[in-house]
C-alpha cells in the first residue's frame, strides 16, 4: 500500500492530463439607481482540484483500496499543478531542497512531494522555507531511488489537506490501463499577496499581453424595462443609470512563476469583490497629429460625442512604458476632435501611438476556473464594468 504521511492518508498518483483548479468565493451584489454594493462573504477562497492519473491495472487497484480504507477521511493531497523541478540534483542524506518557493505554497511544517521519473510521490516534512531552498526535518533516504538523483528526473509539489468531494471515477481503456479521477476539497486556504501591477487612481491595471491574444468578446448594455401595453407604441425606461460593458477575458500563463503570478492575481480579485482597470486593446483614439512632450492638448478622429469624451480614462502604449491619464475636456478642431488631457506625457508622442479607453471592471463571477496543462496554464474570466 501507499506509504501514509502521519495521521492522514497520502494520495500519491502522478497527475497524468489536465488538472483543473477551482477557487470559490461568495459575495453579496447589492445594485442601485446609480451603483452597487459589494459585500464579501468568504474572504479566502474555497479551493477544489480535479486529478486525473493514468495508472496500470496494480495502480488502479492501489488507488481503489486506498480510497475504501479513507474516502470519508482527511487526505494529504500533493498539489501537482504547482510542481517544479528542483535547481539541483537530490542526493540521500541530504537535508534541504534547492527551489524557488515563491512559486508555490510551501510551508514549514507541512509536507512536500517527491516523484522521480513520473512515478508515485513520497512525502517529506518540511522545517523551514527559505527562498531558494527548502530545510527538511529529516535526511532522504528512502525517497530516493539511487544515491544521486538528477534534477531532470525530479518532481517536487507543496501538500495540502483535503477531502474528497466526490466519487473517485475510473475509466479502463483495458485491463491494464485505465484513468482514474479524483476531486479535493483543500482545507486551510493561503493568504496570497496581490502581485505588482501597474496602478491609476488607486486601482491595478490589468495588462497582461496575453489578453490580446485571444478573441475579445463584448456586450454593451443598460439595465432597462419595456413597456408594452399591446396597443400604443413600446416604451423604454432605464432602471439604472450605469451603463454596462461586459467582457469575457482570457489570460495564460506559462511556467511555474507566471502560474502562481496569474493565481495571485485572481486571488486579489476576491471574486465579485475587488475592481481593476481594463484597456479595451480596441485603438479607439487615432491620432491626427503628434503630440509634443510638453502639451497636453490631443487630436484624434472623432468616435463619440464632445461630452462623452469628459472624465473617460485612456491608456497610451508609449515605447518606453504605458501610460494612463484622464480626458477632461473636448472641442471640434476643424473635421477632428482635440481633447485635453489631465497631464502631459513628459515625451513626444507620434501620430501612430495606440490610445485605448480604460474601463474600471470587476469579475462577473465568484467561481473561477482555471484549467492547468502541460506547458501552460489558462482561465476564461467574465468582468463587467462598475461604476467609478
Amino acid at each position: 500500500m501507499p506509504e501514509v504521511a502521519g495521521p492522514q492518508a497520502f494520495w500519491p498518483f502522478p497527475a497524468a492530463q489536465e488538472i483543473t483548479e477551482v477557487l470559490e468565493w461568495r459575495t453579496d451584489v447589492l445594485p442601485s439607481r446609480a451603483g452597487e454594493q459589494r459585500i464579501a462573504l468568504r474572504p479566502r477562497p474555497r479551493e477544489i482540484v480535479t486529478f486525473r492519473h493514468r495508472l496500470d491495472a496494480l495502480g488502479i487497484a492501489r488507488a481503489a483500496e486506498l480510497t475504501r480504507a479513507g474516502f470519508a477521511g482527511d487526505w494529504n493531497v500533493p498539489l501537482w499543478h504547482m510542481a517544479q523541478q528542483p535547481d539541483a540534483d537530490l542526493v540521500q542524506g541530504d537535508t534541504q531542497i534547492l527551489i524557488n518557493t515563491g512559486a508555490a505554497d510551501y510551508r514549514a511544517g507541512g509536507l512536500v512531494a517527491i516523484a522521480v521519473d513520473g512515478g508515485e510521490a513520497a512525502a517529506v516534512a518540511i522545517a523551514s522555507v527559505q527562498a531558494d531552498r527548502l530545510i527538511l526535518t529529516e535526511p532522504r533516504v528512502l525517497q530516493l531511488p539511487a544515491v544521486a538523483v538528477a534534477a531532470q528526473r525530479i518532481t517536487v509539489a507543496p501538500i495540502r489537506a483535503g477531502v474528497l468531494t466526490s466519487a473517485i471515477e475510473v475509466t479502463r481503456r483495458r485491463q491494464s490501463d485505465g484513468t482514474v479521477t479524483a476531486s479535493f476539497l483543500l482545507r486551510d486556504a493561503p493568504d496570497i499577496a496581490a502581485p505588482v501591477l501597474p496602478t491609476y487612481l488607486g486601482r491595478p491595471v490589468q495588462t497582461d499581453p496575453s489578453l490580446v491574444r485571444h478573441p475579445l468578446t463584448a456586450s454593451l448594455r443598460r439595465a432597462v424595462e419595456y413597456v408594452d401595453n399591446g396597443f400604443g407604441p413600446l416604451k423604454v425606461e432605464p432602471l439604472r443609470d450605469v451603463f454596462e460593458r461586459s467582457e469575457t477575458i482570457t489570460l495564460k500563463a506559462q511556467g511555474p512563476t507566471a502560474r502562481w503570478a496569474l493565481r495571485r492575481w485572481l486571488w486579489s480579485l476576491r471574486g465579485r469583490q475587488a475592481s481593476f482597470w481594463l484597456p479595451s486593446w480596441g485603438h479607439e483614439l487615432q491620432l491626427r497629429s503628434p503630440m509634443s512632450s510638453g502639451s497636453v492638448l490631443m487630436r484624434v478622429a472623432p468616435v463619440a460625442t464632445l461630452d462623452a469624451y469628459v472624465g473617460r480614462r485612456i491608456m497610451l502604449e508609449m515605447p518606453g512604458a504605458l501610460r494612463f491619464r484622464t480626458i477632461t475636456a473636448a472641442i471640434e478642431d476643424g473635421g477632428d476632435h482635440r481633447l485635453t488631457l489631465s497631464s502631459n506625457l513628459g515625451e513626444m508622442v507620434p501620430v501612430g501611438t495606440k490610445v485605448h479607453f480604460l474601463t474600471a471592471m470587476r469579475a462577473d463571477a465568484d467561481r473561477v476556473e482555471i484549467q492547468h496543462g502541460a506547458v501552460a496554464s489558462e482561465v476564461t474570466l467574465p468582468v463587467i464594468e462598475v461604476p467609478e
